[in-house]
């Protein structure tokens, strides 16, 4: 890490005492000082309770394929933060971070000078984002909300030429709302004039709030829940399936990303895509298409590693119930009647016994750690919850102690989950592709 990049990021991370607050307002004004970069931008906008970092890869992949110039716009980051703001697979320089963070924090000033509220981390970071891709002349940006939809600072992008919604499901209910009915409709609020939405969503309570919002504002609405894919092949290695779109068939596509789920994401990627072409808005070769799908990868959602003594290790991000059944799911599956040690850490405002009730499904033997964020729960009060359902426990709030626990007890077990938090897993991907495990 260079000095610059540190400065940078400090700097950002100022903000961090602002918080996260919901809302345009900041945003707009902020973006109006830097002479409405989003407004040059074509924007793919994709929400979603799960699913929606997924499928913001699988169309980024795409149209990387395609050899379009794409941008992709993701959080949290999972190692390091130039992860959140890249082009056609390089991430943001260090100087063009620095650079950049220095013209938005010139922009800001202005703003407090004026005495108005500052903006928030999430603001100025999506501002330096849609400043950067402008510059750089993307053909394509494809936008991740970051909460919500309809007060998140990605929501500024006034005519996206798509918006997908991904699942929905009970998460973030202290900001959202606590219905499935109230939590559509902020994801629901990234739907613009007239723009084609695809939605995966397929609970038929939320899906009714997508369909009227989206008529209100005259926009078309694709689903794709009934579209069932036939699999030829699934495994921890990906899958390989045929899919009808539209009357169209789609043989053998293949995905590296694993779990039944990652088909649907893919499926719900291949319909906005399509639309896209149909529309006149983007022009791609099937071969284009079949590549970027294979391609598409998501670091840190059930992804493999193996230890030098041969032990599986599988590193999942699932940090709510829909996430964490998701996993249970293709654990389940793919390895019936293994031994499986599970080393987890929960932030303490997520559902913790909705994630739990699906993690022991797939074992009962634990190592409890906390996740590097200061909404963490406390190991010791985690591994509580799991002794009441009968698991066995290690505790280890370190969490580089927790993986040396953990690769110490390797030889007893056939696989080793780490899942539970983003915030976690980003410390275990580094050990583990430094090999220090």
């Amino acid at each position: 890490m260079t000095p610059d990049k540190e400065t940078a990021i400090d700097k950002i991370h100022r903000f961090q005492r602002f918080g996260s607050i919901l809302g345009l307002e900041r945003m707009n004004e902020l973006l109006e000082l830097l002479e409405r970069p989003q407004d040059d931008l074509r924007v793919i906008h994709v929400a979603g309770t799960n699913g929606k970092g997924s499928c913001c890869r699988y169309i980024y992949s795409v149209l990387c394929a395609a050899g379009y110039k794409t941008g992709i716009y993701i959080s949290p980051f999972i190692e390091t933060f130039n992860e959140r703001i890249e082009i056609s697979g390089k991430k943001i320089s260090d100087e063009e971070l620095s650079a950049y963070t220095e013209r938005v924090l010139e922009a800001v000033k202005k703003i407090t000078d004026m005495g108005h509220d500052s903006p928030t981390e999430f603001e100025v970071i999506t501002a330096i984002a849609m400043l950067y891709y402008k510059e750089q002349h993307c053909d394509y940006v494809v936008l991740e909300v970051g909460l919500g939809g309809r007060g998140d600072s990605t929501n500024v992008c006034e005519h996206p030429l798509m918006t997908v919604i991904t699942s929905i499901s009970m998460d973030h209910t202290d900001r959202l709302g606590n219905t499935i009915e109230e939590i559509a409709e902020e994801k629901a609020g990234i739907i613009k004039q007239g723009c084609p939405v695809v939605t995966s969503v397929s609970d038929e309570r939320a899906l009714q709030v997508i369909r009227k919002t989206a008529g209100d504002h005259n926009s078309p609405v694709f689903e794709t829940s009934g579209i069932n894919a036939q699999i030829e092949h699934k495994g921890p290695d990906g899958s390989r399936f045929d899919v009808i779109i539209d009357g169209e068939k789609f043989s053998s596509v293949e995905i590296s990303m694993a779990g039944r789920h990652q088909i649907e994401n893919a499926v719900t990627a291949m319909c906005a895509i399509k639309i896209m072409q149909e529309a006149g808005v983007l022009s791609l070769s099937e071969k284009a298409l079949y590549e970027g799908l294979k391609s598409a990868v998501q670091p840190g959602r059930m992804e493999t590693f193996i230890l030098k003594d041969n032990t599986r290790v599988i590193i999942d991000g699932a940090h709510n119930p829909d996430g964490a059944r998701a996993l249970a799911d293709f654990i389940c599956e793919e390895f019936p009647h293994k031994k499986i040690l599970a080393v987890t850490g929960i932030l303490a405002d997520k559902d913790v016994e909705g994630i739990l009730s699906q993690f022991t499904r797939i074992t009962k033997d634990f190592v409890v750690t906390e996740p590097d964020n200061p909404r963490r729960m406390d190991a010791a009060e985690l591994a509580l919850k799991l002794k009441e359902k009968k698991c066995i426990c290690k505790e280890a709030p370190d969490i580089r102690k927790a993986c040396n626990l953990a690769s110490g007890m390797a030889d007893r077990y056939d696989l080793i989950i780490f899942a539970g938090s983003l915030y976690m897993i980003g410390k275990v991907r580094t050990l583990l592709r430094k090999g220090e495990l």
